[in-house]
Order: structure tokens, then C-alpha cells, then sequence
């Protein structure tokens, strides 16, 4: 049975996910898990709400996308929240993690080491140590997204957020990079790192997060969204919902698409209409715009195809349509104003 919510034709305060702080999303190169974080974020700040929105890829991909400078590592207000009602809405920070700096804050907080750190970094030994133990780099990168989520003692004055949007690298590697207990349990049986290791697992394991996967109408993507559910269940990491991306407006009823695919659509009223709109059509007009109707009607069967695979596969899922025109911030509202609607935020 598909678990798809109809949208309703007006913003709700109805959320599927009441009690996750942190929402991770990751999905298959290419299929705008960045572009639907970064909705996702804006949608959440609505009504007040704070929202931080990580990225530990490297790319700046935030930056470009809300169009502002390239983001230090410090947490940075970008925009305001989606405005989904009278009260005024929150807004949205950003922080680019990166390892390096994510390791010298780590001396800094657990061994005090502030000017040792930055004489181990002009040594290279934080590159060294970040590059060579690619599991000790996750629990840096990691451990930022954490702090920012259960902040205590040792944040005195850092701001309170009431939800984590993180950029996640790809669904391929979701598992590992979240899994940080198992990735360090080879470097480290004991110590600071395998203790902050262990801590951060109680949350990526609790109903406080939850794993958002983005996928595309396509078999390679799907499959890959099936697989990464299936390895995140074994890591007992807990799977929230499938997002599907630039889905296509459906231009056509199913009674023409049919009649595409079989190659029976009707030349004279296609002739008909083109005349009616003020053209001249020739028949090589019409065996154009047939030729394109039945590939268009070919692709929508394989799409519904592996949708009905999306909707199988036992959790929520959301559709986002292609937004003509790329992704601008303008863009992203119109995303998050869908995700809202759907109950993902």
C-alpha cells in the first residue's frame, strides 16, 4: 500500500516527524539531496523555529544556493524560515563543517589544547590525522552535527536550535558515516574518541533522527534508496522518508498516454488543434509531435513503474516536482512550501 500523503491545498502545522531534532538526508549522486536539505531546513524554520542546516561534503553547495559568500566554519544565518502562518517565522543558519577545523575544536574542548592545536595543524598532523583515519574524519564530522543538537556544558551561550538539517554524503556511504561506533571500534577499543563515539550513537539511533533518502523516478536511484534502507535498518540507524525529486508534471490524461505508447492518438484532431492554435501543420509536424508523444508516454510508464517500487518499500514517501527554470531561493520556498504541505516538516 503506498504510504504517499495527499497534499493539502492549504499549509498545515501537521508534521509526520513530531519528536526528530535531526533530520540527515542523503541520496544517490545527482538527484538534489542538497536542493531538498536545504528546502527541508526552510520549511522547518517556520513559526519561530531555529534551524541549523550542516553540509560536511566540502562543496559549498549551501553558499551557492542561497546565494550568499562562502560559508566559515561558524554557525551563519542565510534566510528566514517559510512563513506558514500569522506568526513570524524563524530562520535558517548554516555551518560548513570541516575536518580539520572540527579537529582542532575537538583539542581545544577536550584536551585544552588551543595554541598546541594550531602548531599540530601548521605541522599537517590534523590533515594527517583526518586523511589517514577516514573513521576518526567521520567522528569529527559527526561530532559537530551532535554538539549542534545536544548542546551542554561546554557550549555555554551557543544558540539553541529547535531542529538539525544535515547535507549528508551520498546514500552509498550514509551508513558508514553514521555507523561511527563501528567505523573507530578498529583505531580505538578505548579512550575520548571511542567514548564520543559511543554517545553519538544513542542519538543517531533514538526517534530523535531520522534518514531522509532522495530519489529520482529512475531504476538506478531507486535501487540504490532500497539498498541504502536496507543497510541503515541493519545498522539499526533509524530510516524516515523517501523524497522523490524532480518529478514531471503529468501534461497528459492516462487515457492519451495509452494512446501514445500504442501508437493510436488521433492525427486528424492533433491536425485539428494545431490549425485551431493558428499554425500550418504538415505531416511531418505531426509524425514529430507523435514520435515525441510516445516517448514521453514511454517514459511515464517506467516512472510510474518505480514509484509503485518507492511506495513498497514501507515508509513515507514525498514528491517534489521540477521547478522549470533551475533552482534559485525563489525555488527552494516553492520546494519547502511542498514538503510542508506533505507534512515532511
Amino acid at each position: 500500500m503506498s504510504q504517499r500523503r495527499a497534499a493539502p491545498s492549504t499549509l498545515t502545522p501537521m508534521t509526520d516527524w513530531p519528536r526528530v531534532q535531526l533530520h540527515v538526508v542523503t541520496g544517490k549522486g545527482g538527484t538534489g539531496k542538497s536542493t531538498v536539505a536545504a528546502a527541508l531546513a526552510l520549511a522547518l524554520a517556520g513559526e519561530g523555529r531555529n534551524v541549523l542546516l550542516c553540509e560536511v561534503e566540502g562543496r559549498q553547495g549551501v553558499a551557492r544556493m542561497f546565494d550568499v559568500d562562502p560559508l566559515p566554519y561558524a554557525e551563519t544565518r542565510i534566510a528566514t524560515g517559510l512563513r506558514t502562518g500569522p506568526e513570524e517565522p524563524g530562520s535558517v543558519y548554516a555551518l560548513h563543517i570541516e575536518a580539520e577545523a572540527a579537529l582542532l575544536e575537538y583539542l581545544r574542548m577536550y584536551y585544552k589544547l588551543g595554541p598546541a592545536g594550531r602548531a599540530l595543524d601548521r605541522f599537517g598532523v590534523t590533515e594527517f590525522a583526518t586523511t589517514v583515519a577516514p573513521g576518526v574524519r567521520d567522528v569529527l564530522l559527526t561530532g559537530k552535527v551532535f554538539e549542534a543538537v545536544q548542546r551542554n556544558s561546554r557550549n555555554k551561550g551557543a544558540r539553541q536550535y529547535d531542529a538539525v538539517v544535515l547535507d549528508a554524503p551520498p546514500t552509498g556511504r550514509i551508513t558508514a558515516f553514521l555507523n561511527v561506533s563501528e567505523s573507530v571500534a578498529g583505531l580505538a577499543k578505548v579512550g575520548p574518541i571511542k567514548n564520543q563515539a559511543d554517545t553519538m550513537m544513542t542519538l543517531f539511533r533514538s526517534p530523535r533522527t531520522a534518514v531522509h533518502l532522495v530519489t529520482l523516478l529512475e531504476e538506478m536511484p531507486v535501487q540504490e534508496t532500497a539498498d541504502g534502507i536496507g543497510e541503515l535498518r541493519g545498522a539499526r540507524l533509524p530510516v524516515g522518508g523517501v523524497i522523490v525529486n524532480q518529478v514531471r508534471p503529468r501534461d497528459l490524461p492516462q487515457e492519451a498516454l495509452a494512446a501514445a505508447r500504442k501508437g493510436s492518438l488521433d492525427r486528424a484532431e492533433i491536425g485539428g488543434d494545431l490549425a485551431a492554435a493558428g499554425l500550418q501543420p504538415s505531416d511531418e509536424m505531426i509524425e514529430g509531435l507523435l514520435a515525441e508523444a510516445a516517448e514521453h508516454a514511454e517514459r511515464r510508464a517506467l516512472e510510474d513503474g518505480q514509484r509503485t517500487v518507492v511506495q513498497g518499500l514501507g515508509v513515507p514517501t514525498y514528491e517534489l516536482e521540477r521547478v522549470a527554470g533551475g533552482i534559485d531561493l525563489g525555488g527552494l520556498y516553492e520546494l519547502a512550501a511542498s514538503l510542508k504541505q506533505q507534512g515532511m516538516a
